[in-house]
């Protein structure tokens, strides 16, 4: 048969699709759920992380649920990832609606703007901890006296100061996100909407927004779910401090794993951070509702 016929290629038989994602299960099941597995089994047990392993039933479960720490960590990291999300989405969707144009220093714009997404988050911290020091930082090198502050010797300067770091390292993945999003809307509807007189910002709300519904659950997503693993930062950055005030769940479990000797409990924290996130990754899900590819697919 002539390959220019016009024929479509010959797809895989039905029969093995299954064991096309057998490489992609193992790699899942060998990363992820078999060491959940075993961070579920160490909860009910006792271990400094050198010796022998003891069984200690449900006393580090115990120990974990009635710390009158853990209320306040869990406070802190929902705090964390609310703020950060209300700060992240809406720059996130007006800068990647405004790099999704076809004009050429946009495109330049995008690549010095992606930089912060290829620096690790210990140099940052440790970057913005110098330029933050109220003796030697940038506020005293140019003598602004509203800069001179105790950004992270205050709680409500340190909570802020880490909710703008954080922002300002993942903005740009975000903004990627939702770049791709704003370029698959089909440029008639905007035609359609010069043609009945709509300016940008009426094109915005009633064409972008709704279009970027998906976008917008799948970025949330990835911004909650992230937001719960926040560690080398704010671990370099403030160490969980001043006092309290910035000490998340992900760093409350390395001090109490790594610097305690306490796995067992460190475990417990471990799992409750799976269970939170699971938690709402399916709570945004249901709140998105049925996703496009699956209306599309009952449709064929």
């Amino acid at each position: 048969m002539s390959p220019h016929t016009g024929h479509s290629p010959a797809r895989p038989p039905r029969s093995i699709l299954p064991w096309l994602a057998t490489p992609a299960l193992v790699v899942y099941v060998g990363f992820a759920v078999v060491p959940l597995v075993g961070v579920f089994a160490l909860s009910f047990t006792t271990w400094d992380g050198i010796g022998t392993i003891h069984d200690s039933g449900l006393d580090s479960w115990r120990a974990v649920l009635t710390d009158p720490g853990l209320p306040h960590a869990l406070w802190v990291t929902f705090l964390v990832m609310a703020v950060s999300w209300a700060v992240q989405t809406p720059l996130s969707i007006l800068l990647g609606t405004f790099l999704a144009g076809r004009q050429r220093y946009r495109a330049v714009l995008g690549v010095v703007y992606f930089v912060p997404l290829m620096l690790s988050s210990a140099a940052i911290a440790i970057a913005y901890k110098a330029l933050l020091d109220p003796n030697f930082g940038l506020g005293a090198g140019l003598k602004l006296p509203l800069l001179v502050q105790d950004w992270l010797g205050r709680p409500g300067l340190a909570f802020g100061v880490v909710v703008f770091v954080v922002s300002w390292q993942f903005v740009p993945f975000h903004t990627l996100i939702y770049q791709g999003g704003v370029q698959q809307i089909p440029t008639s509807l905007y035609e359609a909407a010069q043609l009945d007189g709509a300016g940008r910002v009426r094109q915005f709300f009633s064409i972008t927004l709704p279009q970027l519904k998906y976008t917008v659950i799948t970025s949330s997503t990835l911004m909650v779910v992230g937001s719960l693993t926040f560690f080398d930062l704010i671990f370099v950055l403030t160490e969980g401090g001043p006092g309290d005030a910035t000490r998340v769940l992900a760093l409350d479990m390395y001090k109490r794993g790594f610097q305690a000797s306490l796995m067992g409990p460190a475990s417990v924290i471990a799992v409750i951070l799976v269970l939170v996130g699971l938690a709402l990754a399916l709570l945004l899900r249901r709140l998105g509702g049925r996703d496009a590819g699956a209306s599309q697919l009952e449709g064929v």
